[in-house]
């Protein structure tokens, strides 16, 4: 009976091949994997087709979906590659890890109430044992600094990765372990010691199970504590008395960029994409590698020759010889790629780092592997709407009149709604379009975030109204459950958008505060006027809207009497978004009640006068009142009877948003500029700053304009007026069009016309 304990270092492609060599050359007939016990049953889909690394045991508590863990797998992973070994030899392969039954209870007894557990299943660590946690985690940076490498991966990738001879390498690396075991303080925790004896018991029992040759994969750290074994009596002392939950198991895809996160075993590596070449290019000189980043940069249209390729590998070659290295390494091609390839650019220098060094690669899974029903639900629409997960970013361009992409929309909203943020809504082209703009990136941790909203439902629709609905009730807010509203219609969830539009009635109908009604009208009137692009029901949701501007129009003037600056700012900005609410709902009735609210506004007397210059602003655009009414207005408003202060915020009112009527309306000018002339100095000097942030709304154009008629006039110049149709003579302009036809090349010289103009 012989026991092989292979020390490696997790997603290390040398340690990969190491181990495949060693499985070949020993041909045992037991495999004892580092891994979670609980995925012995998902190793059966190993070598399933549709099983493409990487990818990762997700482990789970159903009852706590967010206590997860992840078990990333690597095609260079050497856990991957004895796996394999396994499923082509008949070897049975068994995780031998302490099983996450026992690993996650201890964790929940371990972390406090208010500090919980992180999504990958780690408890909070204190600050004091952080270094401790990294020393046996990465312990060959302590090998590396002694070897004069500023980190472990690239004194990994320079003495094993570009090694030529791995005899007795395992041996070697246990050796180095066990010297490092000794010579670091005793920083072992709790979690360590009942994983390592917990191995120690998997050996045993394949020992009594009579193999006699059992290889063990495990993390360096470990591969000293498993070949001196102690008492039988110790470990299971050790072991006495552990408490569990229940856990369950899945694969899902991962991703490269994700493979630098420390998860399951606590392994990253920092060049995933780099490690992925190395194993399928183990003789590269760094060739194959230049030419990746020739094909690369030539993608993004940057010119690059053979002869590029040809010196910058000549370049890695030379800077390793006088390193002292026998094949260039990655530090190598990056500098060779960044003089040659690169033009000395650092940017383009990370353009290969991401897609290249750490790479977007994803794996896949095949569908039929058991996963809780929500997830499985999700991940059939995916393939029903061609939609495929993919680590890197894709731009998506839906026209909502074509069903498959309507569909595709839907999807997404109710992942919104989730909280699950696949796709990103960059751009909507115009209001009540076809067209949305979204940006894909897929990340493993939603399946994460899926399961864990799966009590809301076995399938996404029934998921996302539950969850809508319950967030609806707990809403205090009408801005809330508007908010929600608007992301319900694009969702089509018709259950969902009648129990939010029944949310929103009620509390408006118990609301006092008219600011909250004015701050949640435009996002409904547009819930409103658009959603039948999707064909839903909206009637509901329009009678509630004529209700609540009824209620805005009966409680707003008395809401803009006695107020402060701020606060009529505020009521501005709503008046502006009520106005082209209404303006949107198109509605006779209600556009003539809201006339009638801004014409109380601006005539009462105590109303903030901010609020009354828009008000009768407002008024003006829509030509509800006449020329003559609004001179006498700002006649009343700039009199010298009033306060000089409450005028200018008037004006400021009045002007919101545009210059350009004092520029086009000349009787405006003389009243305004009148005004200003017959200010007094002290309150001119009062004044400045509030007509300085007046003006400085207009634009520098308008502002220009405004500053040159009031020079014109200073300097006793008759100002530009501007052309009044309604004084032209039509028998003369008659007479000019020929010239203008003819000025345009649309009549030959000498034919008259006498059409009309």
């Amino acid at each position: 009976m012989s026991i092989h304990i292979l020390g490696i270092r997790h997603h290390g492609p040398g340690s990969a091949r190491n181990v495949k060599t060693f499985l070949e050359r020993l041909q045992p007939d037991m495999i004892l994997v580092e891994g979670p016990q609980e995925g012995d049953d998902l190793l059966r889909w190993s070598q399933h087709s549709e099983l493409k690394p990487p990818v990762a045991i997700l482990a789970f508590r159903p009852d706590k979906p967010a206590h997860a863990v992840f078990y990333p797998f690597a095609e260079f992973s050497p856990e991957w590659q004895a796996i394999q070994h396994g499923a082509t030899n008949s070897v049975p392969v068994r995780f031998m890890d302490l099983p996450l039954v026992y690993r996650f209870a201890f964790e929940s007894e371990q972390a406090s109430p208010a500090e919980g557990l992180e999504s990958t299943g780690t408890p909070p660590v204190e600050e004091e044992h952080v270094e401790a946690l990294h020393d046996h985690r990465d312990p060959l940076r302590h090998l590396a600094e002694a070897a004069g490498f500023n980190d472990g991966e690239r004194w990994w990738d320079q003495m094993f990765e570009q090694r030529v001879n791995n005899d007795d390498i395992f041996e070697a690396v246990g050796e180095a372990m066990r010297a490092l075991r000794q010579t670091l303080p005793n920083r072992e925790n709790r979690t360590e010691q009942l994983r390592e004896a917990y191995m120690r018991k998997m050996i045993r029992q394949a020992e009594k199970e009579g193999y006699q040759k059992i290889a063990v994969i495990c993390g360096a750290w470990h591969a000293p504590a498993l070949e001196t074994m102690p008492k039988q009596k110790d470990d299971e002392a050790l072991l006495k008395g552990l408490t569990k939950v229940k856990v369950e198991t899945t694969w899902i895809p991962w991703t490269y960029d994700r493979l630098s996160f420390a998860s399951g075993y606590g392994a990253g590596i920092l060049s995933p994409g780099w490690y992925h070449h190395v194993w399928n290019f183990p003789n590269d000189d760094g060739t194959q590698w230049m030419t990746n980043v020739a094909r690369l940069f030539r993608s993004r249209d940057i010119d690059t020759s053979v002869a590029h390729i040809i010196e910058a590998v000549r370049l890695a070659e030379s800077l390793a010889s006088l390193r002292g290295r026998s094949k260039a390494g990655l530090d190598e091609l990056n500098e060779a790629a960044l003089a040659v390839l690169c033009g000395g650019e650092p940017i383009l220098l990370e353009l290969i780092r991401e897609a290249l060094i750490v790479s977007d690669t994803i794996g896949t899974v095949p569908s039929a592997i058991p996963k809780p029903p929500l997830l499985q639900d999700v991940e059939k629409t995916q393939k029903r709407l061609r939609m495929p997960a993919e680590a890197g970013i894709k731009e998506l361009l839906l026209d909502l009149r074509e069903s498959l992409h309507l569909e595709r929309s839907i999807f997404l909203h109710r992942l919104l709604l989730l909280e699950i943020t696949w796709g990103h809504l960059q751009h909507v082209r115009g209001k009540g379009t076809f067209k949305e703009q979204w940006q894909l990136r897929w990340e493993p941790e939603y399946s994460i975030r899926i399961i864990e909203k799966g009590n809301w439902g076995n399938t996404l629709e029934e998921a996302v109204t539950q969850y809508v609905a319950n967030e609806a009730g707990e809403a205090a807010t009408l801005g809330v459950v508007s908010g929600l509203l608007e992301k319900v219609i694009p969702a089509e969830l018709p259950r969902a958008t009648e129990a939010l539009i029944a949310r929103i009635d009620g509390l408006a109908a118990a609301t006092g505060d008219v600011l909250q009604l004015l701050e949640v009208l435009p996002s409904l009137a547009t819930a409103s006027r658009y959603g039948n692009v999707r064909q839903t029901d909206q009637e509901m949701l329009l009678g509630i809207l004529q209700s609540m501007i009824a209620r805005v129009c009966v409680s707003l003037p008395p809401a803009c009497v006695s107020i402060d600056d701020d606060a009529a700012t505020t009521i501005t900005v709503h008046l502006h978004q009520l106005s082209d609410t209404i303006a949107l709902l198109d509605i006779p009735e209600q556009r003539q009640a809201w006339y009638e609210t801004l014409q109380q506004i601006a005539d009462h007397r105590q109303a903030a006068p901010l609020v009354s210059g828009y008000s009768t602003r407002l008024l003006a655009d829509a030509k509800v009142i006449d020329s003559e009414a609004l001179e006498a207005r700002f006649a009343r408003a700039l009199s010298r009877a009033e306060n000089p202060a409450a005028a200018a915020s008037w004006i400021e009112g009045f002007l919101k948003g545009s210059g350009s009527l004092l520029i086009l309306d000349l009787r405006l000018w003389s009243l305004v500029n009148r005004w200003v002339r017959d200010l007094q100095e002290p309150d001119f000097v009062a004044l400045l700053p509030l007509m300085r942030r007046t003006f400085s709304q207009f634009s520098h154009a308008e502002r220009r304009k405004i500053g040159e008629k009031a020079r014109q006039e200073d300097a006793g110049l008759a100002p530009v007026e501007v052309l009044d149709t309604t004084a032209l003579d039509p028998t003369r302009a008659r007479q000019g069009l020929p010239v203008i036809l003819q000025l345009l090349g649309l009549q030959r010289s000498g034919i008259a016309t006498d059409k009309p103009a």
